[in-house]
């Protein structure tokens, strides 16, 4: 038997035979063709973001500088949003957009546009009512386009310290109405015996300017126009420079009262977040209230910083800058509190009622009111010192001249303490003969010194001793013909001119002649200006009164001004809250 051949393995069939094929992996070369193809596409779009990206932040043109300028409460948001915006090397034609955030009040920012000095490519301001009355200036300086759009809202409401408000609740309902009764300074048994109210200066800071349009349409609407004004007279005292000022106000403890204040919700959270230790709580109105809204106005005119200013504008509306924004206390457009504005934090997450938007005349109105109420007052005080003022009042143990005392008191009690006010007193021939008047204190500040007594401390005490000269005649003609022309000569523009009469209504009873009836209204007629008015008001108290109050109204609205007859002393708050409200409409109050 032979060996088995082995050439067939080991020689030339293994040359002439296919080599045995390995068995392939399944799918793999399925996969292959694919994959290749995908390989592909990615470095295909890997390109084409490459060529995207670097289109939307090519900086291979330079910078293009955006100013920005935007009030105080939201500079610090806007500008960490516009650090992270500058990060991302936004492009425009080119150019990598940078930019920066300034901080000024609205107040100063339109000032400067009025003025022709604004530098800067967009403002931020915290309230469409000064962009409005900016856009609506008299002097039709300011060029203002429509807002971009507002980018948050920060609603104005009542403040109080925490450690306070559980007191509040038996004195006072948060409500505008509640605020003005508190504030009215003629309201002498309202809330203001147990709540001193603080507010924000209207014409520098637009929280306080809403603030005095939502207190001024509530208290209209309710017909309480004298306590309006008896109440912005009050808080023209009041004033705080700025909120973080007032609200630190609310937390020192001193007085008897209890302070309240009005600002934003934002700035009650920028407060209670530096000084935790002493928090504030925020108080709703009830009747609803006004917001600040934060609107964007794009002032340049270059059409490259506009479209920077365009894209910029968009940014802060994205879902990552509104974070920024409600985390600082702020609201959405739409009044989410998102999770910053908690009530264990002291606030209402829900949007309070909002109150209608006031229109451009009625802001415009509202703060022409403010500057004339609060302007400053000089006042001369003619004071009736004739025999029947001696006569007893009926029904009180007092004399004509003890009331009129009184209503005097009354009355100077309302002017503040930067008022200038003197007094005369009248009757004939009360100093020599043929003068029928006497300066008893001259006029000049409450605050000053005369002959070592402060000039109010001096008033008063002429108040409490005058007496009636028991044979003295009235002489009034004569004497307001004197102090009129007086007033009129030393008029003071940057003041509210006004001669005020207190006498019993006896008329003019001058039984050696002098200015008659006819002749004063004459001569008043004749010397009133309505460009630098001197006013006069006229109080009368006594059973004679009625009988010559057709010759006082014609004196008294001779030069724009008003007569009453007192009943009782006290009514003299309303009759001096209405001479106020007359500030208002002068010098055409009855055109």
């Amino acid at each position: 038997m032979g060996r088995h051949r082995t050439d067939e393995f080991d020689g030339g069939y293994q040359a002439q035979d296919p080599a045995p094929r390995r068995r392939p992996r399944a799918g793999r070369g399925r996969v292959l063709v694919p994959l290749a193809g995908a390989v592909a596409l990615a470095m295909l779009l890997g390109v084409a973001a490459f060529v995207i990206f670097n289109r939307e932040h090519d900086c291979s043109g330079g910078k293009l500088p955006l100013q920005v300028v935007a009030t105080p409460d939201i500079q610090p948001s806007l500008t960490k949003i516009a650090d992270t915006y500058n990060k991302a090397l936004h492009s425009i034609d080119g150019k990598c957009v940078e930019v920066a955030v300034a901080k000024q009040t609205a107040a100063r920012t339109e000032n400067s546009l009025v003025a022709g000095k604004f530098a800067a490519d967009v403002w931020v301001a915290d309230s469409s009512l000064v962009v409005n009355r900016a856009r609506n200036h008299p002097s039709g300086a300011v060029s203002l386009p429509e807002s971009a759009g507002s980018i948050a809202t920060s609603p104005v409401v009542l403040a109080a310290a925490k450690s306070a408000a559980a007191k509040l609740e038996g004195s006072l309902k948060p409500s505008w109405s509640s605020m003005v009764a508190a504030a009215n300074v003629a309201n002498v048994d309202g809330p203001g015996k147990k709540v001193r109210v603080l507010a924000l200066d209207p014409q520098k800071n637009s929280a306080g300017l809403a603030a005095l349009l939502a207190a001024a349409g509530t208290a209209k609407a309710a017909k309480q126009d004298k306590a309006l004004v008896g109440a912005l007279k009050e808080l023209a005292g009041q004033l705080v420079s700025d909120p973080s000022a007032l609200l630190a106000s609310l937390t020192v403890k001193g007085g008897s009262k209890i302070p309240l204040g009005v600002t934003s919700e934002q700035a009650i959270h920028a407060h209670n977040a530096k000084k935790p230790e002493t928090p504030v709580v925020a108080l709703y109105p009830g009747e609803g209230t006004l917001s600040l809204d934060y609107p964007v106005t794009v002032v340049t005119k270059d059409p490259e910083v506009l479209k920077a200013a365009a894209a910029f504008s968009k940014e802060l509306t994205t879902e990552s800058a509104q974070r920024v924004l409600r985390g600082q206390g702020f609201r959405g457009p739409d009044g989410d509190a998102g999770e910053v504005l908690t009530t264990a934090k002291g606030f209402t997450p829900s949007p309070p009622k909002a109150l209608p938007a006031p229109d451009v005349k009625t802001v415009a109105t509202m703060t022409q009111t403010w500057t004339r109420l609060n302007l400053g007052t000089r006042l001369l005080t003619l004071l009736d010192v004739s025999g029947t003022m001696a006569l007893p009042v009926p029904g009180t143990n007092l004399t004509r001249m003890q009331a009129i005392s009184k209503i005097a008191t009354e009355g100077l009690s309302l002017f503040p303490a930067d008022s200038e006010i003197g007094v005369w007193k009248f009757s004939t021939h009360l100093d020599g003969r043929g003068k029928d008047w006497q300066e008893v204190v001259s006029v000049g500040p409450l605050t000053e010194s005369v002959n070592g007594v402060l000039r109010k401390d001096a008033l008063a005490r002429q108040m409490a001793t005058v007496q009636a000269k028991a044979t003295g005649d009235t002489g009034l003609n004569d004497t307001l013909k004197a102090a009129y022309t007086e007033m009129t000569s030393t008029y003071q523009p940057d003041k509210i001119n006004t001669l005020l009469i207190l006498t019993d209504g006896a008329g003019n009873d001058d039984p050696d002649g002098g200015v008659t009836n006819a002749q004063i209204l004459t001569y008043l007629k004749k010397a009133y200006n309505p460009q630098r008015p001197v006013s006069i008001l006229l109080i009368a108290f006594g059973p004679e009164a009625q009988s010559g109050k057709r010759q006082m109204d014609a004196v008294a609205q001779a030069t724009g001004g008003e007569a009453y007859i007192a009943k009782d002393p006290l009514e003299v708050r309303d009759f001096f809250l209405q001479g106020m409200e007359r500030r208002l409409c002068s010098p055409n109050c009855d055109g």
